[in-house]
């Protein structure tokens, strides 16, 4: 039995891995509770989960979350903090030698190279919780990273995908919350909007798998039913198919190695229509930008994801368009972001000189 610790428990990762620890009680028990919420909310959690331990938004501090792990002892720990607030969780957590459930993908796109020589040196395992990533981490376990010439990362295309260019341009707040498919929190689902959210992925991806701009592939798949696929080097494919539902890439996460029974419902591939398209990165430069950043490394990845937060903030409080954030993003990367990364002060260093500059520009 597991013992699982959730942070980020009132979000939809937390939620749906709350929902299969308790469905599974005889592989799993949840030893601690974080969330940066009310703290009624959270003891709440706690007490419905009968969970001794829960550390709340008052007591934010690295050294907080230090204690707390100690206190909770988990074997795994489920990151499914928003933002750039979950990489310093992730570095605390691998420090200390323990499994990482990684929904946070801007621990990798931050730190990517830091973070795995840290999981490297602990010996503790990085388990992918983006259902691309962890559909590409499944594939490649099974068919051998050897074996694959590319990986393939599946987007949805968000709400906007059939919009022209001038339409766009008169996106409003609560038409960019409207996602077709997924249920998330509203930086993500604005992010999927713009396909920033795809962007990151693709910065991800290139970290967590080692393969170059070249090697990465996205295509539009709106009912999001292929979570992603790879291709072999004798040019065949390779998908993970399963319904949108992100129980399925956290059970991954939490029972790996193992492949084990469990009460989600098998998927049926009866009356299901599997649609493709090309993404139009002309229209979407977000996608665009993110390739650029895993070409030339650096600190450029950094500046994507702080240039994007601030820029998804201004937006949701009003005080730019939904156009703007691209624009903005490419104002700050058009900057020199050929910093070297060889410490997370470097990387903290980087993310607040883009934060800065993006508050600048807005």
């Amino acid at each position: 039995m597991k013992r699982v610790l959730v942070l980020g428990c009132t979000g939809s990762i937390g939620t749906n891995a709350l929902n299969i620890i308790n469905y599974m009680p005889q592989d799993f028990v949840l030893c601690g509770v974080q969330a940066h919420s009310s703290k009624e909310r959270l003891e709440e959690i706690a007490a419905r989960a009968k969970c001794p331990s829960l550390l709340t938004s008052e007591k934010n501090t690295p050294q907080d979350l230090e204690a707390f792990v100690e206190e909770c002892k988990p074997d795994i720990v489920v990151n499914g903090i928003c933002g750039s607030a979950g990489l310093i969780p992730s570095k605390i957590i691998l420090e200390k030698g323990i499994d990482l459930a990684l929904a946070n993908k801007e621990t990798i796109v931050m730190a990517g190279s830091l973070i795995k020589e840290l999981a490297h040196d602990k010996n503790a395992k990085i388990l992918p919780v983006d259902s691309e990533h962890s559909a590409i981490f499944c594939l490649t376990q099974k068919i051998g990273t050897e074996n694959i010439s590319k990986i393939i990362i599946t987007a949805s295309g968000g709400p906007f995908r059939t919009l022209t260019k001038p339409e766009l341009e008169q996106v409003t707040i609560e038409q960019a919350l409207n996602h077709p498919t997924w249920q998330m929190g509203k930086k993500i689902t604005i992010d999927s909007a713009t396909l920033a959210n795809k962007g990151l992925e693709v910065i991800e991806a290139s970290q967590l798998f080692d393969v170059g701009a070249d090697k990465i592939e996205v295509v539009v798949h709106p009912q999001s039913l292929v979570h992603s696929l790879v291709r072999t080097k004798d040019g065949m494919l390779y998908a993970q198919i399963s319904e949108p539902d992100m129980k399925h890439p956290i059970l991954n996460a939490l029972t790996w190695p193992e492949n084990k029974e469990n009460y989600l419902e098998p998927f049926d591939l009866f009356d299901k229509t599997m649609t493709f398209f090309k993404p139009r990165m002309q229209d979407f430069p977000m996608l665009s930008y993110a390739f650029e950043c895993v070409k030339f490394g650096k600190a450029y990845p950094i500046a994507y994801n702080a240039a994007n937060e601030v820029a998804v903030n201004a937006f949701l409080e009003e005080k730019i368009s939904f156009q703007a954030i691209s624009r903005i993003v490419r104002s700050v990367l058009d900057k020199n972001w050929n910093h070297k990364i060889k410490s997370f002060d470097d990387v903290f260093a980087a993310d607040e000189e883009a934060r800065s500059y993006t508050a600048e520009l807005i």
